[in-house]
């Protein structure tokens, strides 16, 4: 594959369709056109099992469009992946299929532990080397994800992978109200860090920090790039500023608080939220939240970066390795 080769990657989650087109440059990529839509695919889907007709539709009209963007910067490699919602839904096979049928592109349902690899994949540049030990996780939007990451300069090995089946769509949805009260909060913090339970019992992470050992944190989800444009006081969201940025688990608890007293109004009028994303971002807190109160390292870093990078950097070594 020539250097100039152009590649696209879909990440298809429960909540957002994504995608980015890229060259390669150097051992890296540089994006040429992207796109990004809430879709909603996961919309009813913890109540009824299936995916609704018109979250599908609102999907399928988003994916169009990204082939479009495809066809228009000439990419000789895409790839779709889909996660959560289509790993649960019973008629996520049908949904697939009517995909290929109508723009062409064969999605690829991965497997929780794919979706971990790409994610860790895509961020993997954010870890410090100087910290040999590194949590990394990714709230989506019907599951979350968990990796223990052994790693120095030149290598990196996966130590262990937890998915849960808890991401802002499906919390806000089985939860509704109690998010936005303060007794019913702190029980759905504590439901997550028992979900998170097994996978502390298996590496100790807890203890290792305690001991003072050199662990990391890094969080890729559109939950911890919210509350750092938040933090910021962004009044446009900017990805330079918020990639890579650390933030103090004080001030992740003092955000949530505030995202939790405010109106659904006052939060969608915050330009960094907006209406889409609203009634989802306070759930994403408490996920966030469960993660901070289990592992109390005090700071992470804030990845813009994951799943659609890591499938741009995978597409690009197997055609280096051809």
């Amino acid at each position: 594959m020539s250097s100039d080769a152009v590649y696209a990657a879909l990440d298809l989650g429960t909540n957002n369709c994504r995608m980015l087109v890229a060259r390669r440059c150097g051992d890296g990529f540089r994006v040429i056109d992207a796109f990004s839509r809430v879709t909603r695919l996961g919309e009813g889907l913890a109540r009824t099992g299936k995916l609704s007709e018109m979250a599908m539709d609102r999907t399928l009209e988003a994916l169009e469009i990204c082939v479009e963007k495809i066809r228009r910067n000439r990419a000789s490699r895409a790839r779709l992946v889909a996660t959560e919602a289509c790993r649960r839904a019973s008629n996520g096979s049908e949904f697939t299929a009517r995909v290929t049928a109508r723009t062409g592109l064969a999605p690829d349902v991965i497997s929780a532990q794919e979706e971990a690899a790409l994610a860790l994949a895509g961020c993997a540049s954010l870890l410090d080397p100087a910290a040999p030990w590194a949590l990394v996780f990714d709230i989506g939007g019907g599951s979350t994800e968990l990796v223990w990451v052994r790693h120095d300069r030149q290598t990196r090995s996966v130590q262990g992978v937890r998915s849960i089946p808890a991401g802002v769509v499906t919390l806000s949805e089985q939860k509704g109200a109690a998010l936005f009260d303060p007794a019913g909060y702190e029980a759905v913090v504590a439901e997550i860090i028992q979900a998170f339970a097994p996978f502390e019992q298996d590496h100790g992470i807890a203890a290792r920090i305690g001991s003072g050992a050199p662990v990391q944190m890094l969080g890729t989800s559109g939950t911890v790039t919210t509350l750092a444009a938040f933090f910021l006081g962004l009044d446009r969201y900017d990805r330079n500023q918020v990639d890579g940025l650390e933030l103090a688990f004080s001030d992740i608890a003092r955000i949530t608080r505030t995202l939790a007293a405010m109106s659904p109004e006052q939060r969608a009028a915050y330009p960094c939220i907006g209406p889409e994303r609203a009634d989802l971002v306070v759930a994403g807190c408490a996920i966030l939240e469960a993660v901070c109160r289990l592992w109390p390292l005090g700071r992470l870093r804030v990845a813009d970066r994951g799943v659609r990078e890591g499938i741009l950097l995978g597409m690009m070594r197997e055609d280096e390795a051809r």
